[in-house]
């Protein structure tokens, strides 16, 4: 088992701070015009964008947020117009991860696949548990993950600088003297 650092730490924490900072901003977004479960849902949303752009670097977590940002938005287009076409079944989740998957390639950002999947099931499922505001999930979707990689890549960026004016990580924001160190 590996001794954790202070740098192991302080990333915890600060990852903890910016989940539950992501949910708290999410859920009072989304209570102002949304029903529980998709408050809520947006909050686990916002939660899972802001662990996803947590990286061991501010240059490695902004491009994880860039990267979440452009596959979510392939796969909420996508689903958008699927939802507004036809009804949610097995074959359209399947589909339409298949499309996604298609997109993103001929993109040239095939790293970005499994999210653009991920996100698909997830805005197709719950878009089939509420037929009637299936329309509603993808731009709702979108509202959770911005403020999850905002928080996320912000909180990240203002540790890690904080860390790094003390002298325990390096300017890029890298634990010194770690093996990922520089």
């Amino acid at each position: 088992m590996k001794k954790l650092t202070l740098w192991d730490i302080i990333y915890a924490s600060n990852m903890a701070v910016a989940c539950a900072l992501s949910y708290v901003l999410a859920t009072a977004l989304l209570g102002q015009f949304a029903d529980q479960a998709n408050t809520l849902l947006g909050g686990m949303w916002a939660a899972v964008a802001t662990i996803f752009v947590f990286r061991e670097t501010r240059e490695k977590s902004f491009s994880a947020g860039c990267s979440r940002l452009i596959a979510t938005c392939v796969s909420l287009a996508l689903c958008f117009i699927y939802v507004a076409l036809f009804r949610v079944n097995a074959l359209g989740i399947g589909l339409t991860i298949g499309a996604g998957t298609l997109v993103v390639m001929m993109l040239g950002w095939r790293d970005d696949i499994v999210t653009t999947g991920i996100t698909s099931a997830v805005v197709l499922v719950v878009a089939a548990l509420d037929p009637q505001h299936a329309l509603a999930e993808p731009p709702l979707r979108l509202l959770d993950t911005v403020v999850g990689v905002a928080v996320g890549v912000l909180l990240k960026w203002c540790a890690s600088y904080a860390v790094a004016r003390a002298g325990l990580v390096s300017a890029s924001g890298e634990p010194v003297g770690s093996a990922t160190g520089k």
